[in-house]
């Protein structure tokens, strides 16, 4: 069994439906030509079962079983609270 899940941290961005949040993940690369850092970014969709988030706060998830065709992370932690 594996232990060891990915975790993202991220901002969340909208409330994508009941128990669902939809979370802006950005990640500094070196870009293989230029040799700059530049931001990459990616959405993904996270279970929140509380349905605690809103838009602006930004959180931690870890992956888990795939819990709908798009939806396999859950949240861990609320890092911080958005400007409401």
């Amino acid at each position: 069994m594996n232990s060891h899940k990915r975790e993202i941290q991220g901002v969340v961005v909208k409330r994508s439906g009941d128990k669902t949040v939809s979370v802006l993940v950005t990640r500094k690369v070196l870009h293989p030509k230029y040799h700059k850092t530049v931001k990459r970014f990616k959405k993904y969709l996270v279970h929140d079962e509380k349905n605690e988030v809103n838009v602006g706060d930004t959180i931690s998830a870890v992956e888990c079983r795939p819990l709908s065709k798009t939806k396999s992370f859950r949240l861990n932690t609320i890092i911080s609270a958005g400007v409401n």
